[in-house]
């Protein structure tokens, strides 16, 4: 499907389920109820119930692995799908919301690992949605194979692959996310060479609040792997984590939950605030400094 004829389609479907929130008063966002379920067990597969992140945004994932609902007037998204297993979870999810997964529009992905898109396969075929990711994530997912440039290239098992994928900037498609469905996408290579970062705003009423899906930005490897071999993807990695600190962010999300402390934030019942994208992004700048410096010490 063209990204022109995939806007048109957009713009008229009927969003079945595409509610306006209820104001703050009036309703239980779920949060500290997701929390208290999921206390002691991040479980890449453990069954949580969804809550309210903000106005039209809902977390479906699973307790220990992120998956986001974007689900309004204009547009009904999801982005990443968990493992196989866990895509199980997020399409229960959905339903328990009212989202008839036929209604999804787009599947959207972080990081091209089967912990967060190895149930995309389940999601295309329960949806009929189509893909955006990079073009790194979407030769992953198609093929079900980690490409040989990732970092933990070796310690990953095969994924079920997808039947299509779209680059997000693809002819016209940018134009789609952006301005029809006016979500950001942000190239953050690092963890993977695909990893991508995503950004929209939410309102509840008046109240707008900027949300950042950051991706897992961690320097993790194969046994094997040195990051200190390959300088030019370093820089990269330090590029994507200057990008997340520099960006509008009142609400940060994660593909891991506890990477971004959302566990200890959806207690309070708010995720805005507790930590920052400049806070993320230092986070991560550490970690990639301590990991060069140890591959420095064992040379």
């Amino acid at each position: 499907m063209s990204a022109r004829f995939l806007a048109a389609a957009l713009l008229a479907l009927p969003l079945l389920g595409a509610k306006e929130p209820p104001p703050p008063a009036a309703r239980d966002n779920g949060q500290v109820a997701w929390a208290e379920a999921c206390k002691g067990d991040d479980g890449w597969d453990t069954p949580g119930p969804p809550f309210r992140v903000h106005g039209n945004t809902w977390y479906v994932g699973t307790c220990g692995i992120a998956a986001i609902l974007i689900n309004d007037v204009s547009r009904v998204v999801v982005i990443d799908s968990g493992t196989e297993k866990g895509a199980d979870v997020v399409l229960a999810n959905l339903r328990s919301l009212g989202v008839d997964p036929k209604n999804v529009q787009l599947l959207l992905a972080s990081h091209e690992h089967f912990d967060h898109v190895g149930g995309m396969a389940r999601l295309i075929a329960a949806t009929g949605a189509d893909l955006f990711a990079s073009g790194e994530a979407i030769a992953v997912m198609q093929t079900g194979k980690a490409n040989r440039d990732d970092p933990q290239f070796g310690s990953l098992p095969p994924m079920q692959p997808t039947k299509w994928g779209i680059p997000y900037y693809a002819p016209e498609t940018r134009g789609l996310l952006v301005d029809v469905m006016e979500i950001t996408p942000i190239d953050t290579p690092g963890h993977t060479p695909g990893a991508m970062s995503w950004s929209w705003k939410s309102c509840e009423g008046a109240d707008c609040k900027t949300i950042v899906y950051a991706d897992s930005l961690s320097p993790v490897s194969s046994e094997t792997y040195r990051f200190s071999d390959h300088p030019e993807y370093v820089a990269a990695f330090r590029e994507s984590i200057a990008a997340i600190a520099a960006l509008d962010c009142d609400i940060l999300l994660t593909p891991h939950p506890s990477a971004s402390a959302m566990p200890e934030r959806a207690r309070t019942g708010t995720m805005v605030g507790g930590m920052t994208c400049a806070q993320y992004a230092d986070a991560k700048t550490k970690a990639l400094d301590e990991r060069l410096a140890k591959e420095a010490a064992a040379k």
